[in-house]
């Protein structure tokens, strides 16, 4: 996330993320240790070397391992692990841009696309970032991002997601938008050209006070006039949307609470440099135990020793 569209800052490199670059840094020295490691079969090692490093830190070590052995790490990984062990150590080796890639396409892999996954992915990275990840996402997968999206969604739901991949913050009256908001709820059927225009193009601290006063004006929660007055995948795109307007970090400790594998590892990695802290917070307030002791509660081995490392330590 990043000032442009977030109640963040860009925190890559931020002390708000549990992950930071390893201060006694020897790459060629984990270069080794993961090559006998490799050898060994030692997921235990690998897990210890690979989540005690910063995302940078692991590019300088695969480079280093590439060049000491001919092989590429993630390859030589592949042989010895297996399972999600393997995919989120693959996943901590990924460029953050590749990684939102990778879970864009798996999210729209299979029979049934995932729309909570891409609406979670386009509502808290900014425009630059998502066009970044778009480029990527041609490199890895030899196909157009956005036409990718416009095949796997319909309607007015394809238009908000086309337009949050595009997003672009330009200035607006506050009165004058929530203006707009009111007036597309006033017929018989609710208009979702102004939310999707709207709601795409402003800044975060812009839309806090537009659905604030949206909310003073009509009497409602916006979610609730989500709730009513739209239907469908574009219905949970808007209730999506709103959420990581008001607050992103609660909406991604509430994805966390389902504890569904992929969920768990995608946001965890994904976040880990920038706000995994801030989303920690918020797991404990919505949960009343941490992220820590709940990850204990539902996995097992070196898996959750790789998800404990990333998460770092209790609250």
């Amino acid at each position: 996330m990043d000032a442009n569209f977030s109640t963040s800052s860009d925190m890559w490199w931020g002390t708000l993320g549990t992950i930071r670059p390893f201060c006694n840094f020897h790459p060629d020295r984990d270069v080794t240790e993961i090559q006998a490691a490799l050898e060994r079969k030692d997921a235990v090692s690998l897990v210890r070397v690979l989540s005690n490093r910063s995302n940078a830190q692991r590019q300088v070590i695969a480079q280093g391992f590439q060049e000491k052995t001919k092989q590429d790490l993630d390859a030589a990984l592949k042989k010895v692990l297996s399972g999600d062990l393997e995919d989120l150590l693959l996943q901590l080796l990924m460029l953050p841009e590749q990684l939102e890639a990778h879970r864009l396409k798996g999210a729209m892999a299979g029979l049934g696309t995932d729309e909570e996954t891409l609406m979670e992915i386009l509502c808290t990275r900014s425009g630059k970032k998502l066009q970044e990840v778009g480029v990527v996402y041609k490199q890895m997968y030899k196909k157009e991002l956005e036409k990718e999206l416009k095949a796997e969604t319909s309607g007015d739901f394809a238009r908000l997601v086309v337009a949050l991949l595009n997003k672009d913050v330009t200035a607006g009256s506050v009165q004058r938008d929530v203006q707009a908001l009111a007036a597309s709820l006033s017929g018989k059927k609710a208009e979702a050209g102004p939310w999707i225009n709207i709601l795409t193009s402003r800044n975060p601290g812009h839309l806090s006070k537009v659905l604030m006063e949206l909310e003073l004006e009509t009497g409602q929660m916006v979610d609730q006039m989500v709730e009513k007055r739209f239907s469908g995948d574009f219905r949970l795109g808007l209730r999506v949307l709103v959420q990581c307007i008001q607050n992103p970090e609660v909406y991604l400790a509430q994805r966390l609470l389902t504890m569904k594998t992929s969920l768990v590892q995608g946001i965890m990695v994904s976040h880990s440099e920038e706000d995994l802290l801030c989303i920690r917070v918020a797991f404990l307030r919505l949960s009343g135990s941490s992220l820590y002791s709940t990850l204990q509660n539902h996995f097992k081995g070196e898996h959750l020793l790789a998800l404990q490392a990333i998460c770092r330590s209790e609250d």
